[in-house]
């Protein structure tokens, strides 16, 4: 089977549909002689923010390396199938079978999440999507909301779960650049006002209204424009920046926690990953992560209050901490990159 494989998400996020792309292939190598993966992308890097340059490389990939010269060469090499992988973003020759990964619908429940050419461009893709002969789901969440919020034929809808990088061994290069002192909690994830870190700095600031000091929270993830503007971040906060696959590995392995107060997640990666290297988890029970974290997560309600007094607990409740990475690790055994990969390819035989 010969598949066109979206990648150009590696080009252009280090998020989560960066990790799923790279899943995929790690699960294909792994054992499947069945699919001939073949990376199909514009190899442009755009990670940085810096205008007017991040707008003229979006607008060339979307508007004429989708458009024109994809399709080119989808025609030209005899392609059996394209896997969109970040949703309907290639045109697709006329008569290719089309299969789309629909990650969440964030765009629709939080559209001021986004900016302009994302909120426009991105609705026109989420209503191509009935157009696609199979649309995988990462999570039964997101399945209901593409049946709810799209009206998408549940027909065409499969579920296949994410699975998490496996665990290495932490090596030299597993010590991010900032020392961290011990005990510290661990937040994952872009800075993006829907990864919910004011709350956590609303919780950290009550507990020093009250005297009281919590372990410093390591914060793992690219610094989006914006966060300074949301005041003084407490002193013992550290902000780490992207962090290497190997440096991430370390800071599960050595935090308190992960604290992952998101509002909204179509899947919730870190979960995962924390709970594969028995780092217990902090989470809300929100969208897609009681499908996700199941009994092996301590669950919140999103207030100030709540969170405190959770941490509180990770603190102090050694028996409860060793519950949650004995639970976290079961849980965990249900996700794996290889099983992802088998699935998915069940959906593309389904379609050929």
């Amino acid at each position: 089977m010969k598949l066109a494989l979206d990648c150009n998400a590696l080009y252009t996020s280090r998020a989560g549909v960066a990790r799923y792309i790279r899943g995929l292939q790690s699960g294909w190598a792994e054992k499947n002689d069945e699919v001939e993966p073949i990376p199909l992308a514009w190899e442009c890097e755009n990670f940085a923010y810096q205008q007017p340059w991040r707008m003229l490389k979006t607008a060339y990939r979307e508007l004429w390396w989708a458009r024109r010269t994809a399709p080119r060469r989808l025609a030209r090499e005899g392609y059996d199938l394209l896997h969109s992988t970040s949703g309907w973003f290639i045109e697709v020759p006329r008569e290719l079978p089309h299969v789309v990964t629909l990650h969440d619908l964030a765009l629709i429940r939080f559209p001021e999440r986004f900016r302009p050419w994302l909120r426009r461009m991105g609705r026109q893709r989420l209503e191509r999507l009935k157009d696609a002969d199979k649309i995988v789901c990462v999570s039964k969440f997101t399945a209901d909301e593409g049946i709810e919020l799209l009206d998408l034929d549940p027909a065409k809808m499969e579920v296949v779960h994410n699975g998490y990088d496996p665990v290495g061994t932490a090596g030299e290069d597993s010590a991010p650049a900032d020392p961290l002192p011990d005990p510290f909690f661990l937040f994952v994830g872009s800075l993006e006002p829907g990864k919910n870190l004011a709350l956590l700095k609303e919780v950290y600031q009550r507990a020093a209204e009250r005297g009281e000091e919590l372990p410093a929270l390591a914060i793992a993830g690219a610094r989006w424009e914006g966060v300074s503007h949301e005041g003084k971040p407490p002193e013992n906060w550290h902000y780490l920046g992207f962090v290497s696959d190997a440096q991430l590995d370390g800071l599960y392995r050595r935090a308190l926690a992960l604290v992952f107060p998101s509002k909204y997640e179509g899947f919730g990666l870190p979960l995962v990953e924390a709970m594969a290297r028995e780092c217990p988890v902090l989470a809300s029970p929100v969208a897609s992560l009681p499908e996700v974290g199941g009994e092996a997560v301590l669950w919140s309600e999103p207030t100030a209050s709540a969170y405190l007094d959770a941490l509180r607990s990770l603190v102090n409740d050694d028996e409860m901490r060793r519950n949650l990475i004995s639970a976290g690790r079961r849980q965990a055994e249900r996700f794996s990159w290889q099983r992802c990969a088998e699935e998915t390819t069940s959906v593309y035989r389904s379609v050929l």
